[in-house]
């Protein structure tokens, strides 16, 4: 096991609990969100605030860029919409406070914030010069165990309630209206390329009995775009690994393959890149459960290329885990309290030769070093920033 390495760097700007994490493709920036309702962006050359901003009136429950503006999601039950965050000009190596920017809020989105769900957010291809848009899945209106996915450019609603179709199909509920899964407890929207010409809408759902559903949105036989009551969402597998509630769900970037956390001593790992065969949870290769020896798991996250997860514990402890193996890649101790959000930087990908950087103020060294960043936060309001190796050429 790797020795563990102290924080490259702490940031202190919260004085809550931080609750969610984002990191800007680039690099460039963290968002950094907490459970009074604070969010702050902070450049990661400088490692100073450059926004720092009141978005909702109760905690955040997630924080994430799209396009030119900033979503938060709130325990107040909103999804709002701000501007992007402006970088002043810095002098040396601080923003005074005076030149701070707070975003302008554009709109805003009533959500059901009961359970703790953050949003999923899956950008969509542009078509020529129009804006940008995006789709939003958030627990539904009304039973907290369905999913709404909303349109951001337009905030209509395009598909509501998925997953009430298992629970019409079933005489037993849970006694709040919906499935025996229990509540929504987390989501990651994504599509699932049949051919070069189709991809369709795949949609994985955590719940409270510790099960893990992948739902697909079917187009087959002229099946409409719009859908409402769960209708055209079929289910491709279902599986349960957990003896608790899950608490975290990481998708590796080409969503071929997920990871879950839970109140219990399991890491559970599934399969994506077989959505298409047969849907069955018997599948040994489709599904796995490795039993650790640390129970009480808040958040999980995966490295870019999926080799690589960090498990964020109620102990405060951050702990490596090949993703292939669950062999244990190192322990990160600094956390005194509860760690609930972690997040990996984007990896460094090098120009092509030829290519020139207009960006000459970071090396090409930084730049590798920064991709390889963990990044954490811990219930007393600390973010910590951890600059990891490469796991021995990570292999097993």
């Amino acid at each position: 096991m790797a020795q563990a390495p102290d924080p490259h760097f702490v940031l202190r700007t919260h004085s809550a609990a931080v609750t969610c994490l984002f990191i800007s493709p680039c690099n460039e920036r963290i968002y950094s969100g907490d459970a009074s309702g604070l969010v702050a962006c902070t450049s990661t050359r400088t490692f100073r605030a450059v926004a720092v901003w009141n978005a909702h009136t109760d905690g955040l429950l997630g924080v994430e860029e799209w396009d030119e503006h900033v979503v938060t999601h709130g325990r107040d039950n909103k999804v709002h919409i701000w501007s992007s965050v402006i970088v002043p000009a810095t002098v040396g190596d601080s923003v005074p406070s005076s030149f701070l920017t707070t975003p302008k809020l554009l709109k805003s989105l009533d959500v059901n914030a009961l359970n703790y769900c953050r949003f999923s957010l899956l950008p969509l291809p542009r078509k020529g010069s129009l804006e940008g848009d995006a789709f939003l899945a958030v627990p539904n209106l009304v039973e907290s165990s369905y999913v709404d996915i909303w349109s951001l450019s337009s905030l209509d609603r395009i598909h509501a309630a998925v997953g009430k179709t298992r629970s019409s199909k079933s005489s037993m509920g849970d006694g709040r209206g919906g499935p025996n899964t229990g509540i929504l407890m987390s989501s990651h929207l994504f599509t699932d390329s049949k051919s070069p010409s189709e991809s369709r809408l795949s949609l994985l759902c955590a719940y409270e009995d510790g099960s893990v559903t992948l739902w697909t949105h079917s187009r087959q036989d002229g099946g409409p775009k719009r859908t409402v009551e769960g209708r055209y969402w079929d289910i491709s597998w279902s599986a349960k690994l957990h003896q608790e509630s899950v608490m975290g769900l990481s998708v590796s970037r080409d969503a071929q393959l997920a990871i879950t956390v839970s109140a219990d001593h399991i890491l559970g790992k599934y399969n994506l890149s077989e959505t298409q065969a047969s849907s069955t949870s018997t599948n040994p290769e489709r599904f796995v459960q490795h039993r650790t020896k640390h129970p009480g798991n808040a958040a999980v996250t995966m490295r870019d290329d999926g080799r690589v997860c960090a498990v964020a514990g109620w102990d405060g402890k951050i702990r490596l885990y090949s993703t292939k193996t669950f062999k244990p890649l190192g322990i990160l101790v600094f956390h005194k309290e509860t760690c609930q959000a972690v997040i990996f930087a984007r990896a460094y990908i090098p120009l092509a030769e030829g290519k020139s950087d207009p960006d000459e103020e970071m090396t090409e060294e930084e730049k590798v070093r920064r991709g390889r960043w963990l990044i954490s936060g811990e219930k007393n309001g600390r973010v910590a920033i951890w600059e990891l190796g490469t796991f021995g050429r990570d292999k097993g």
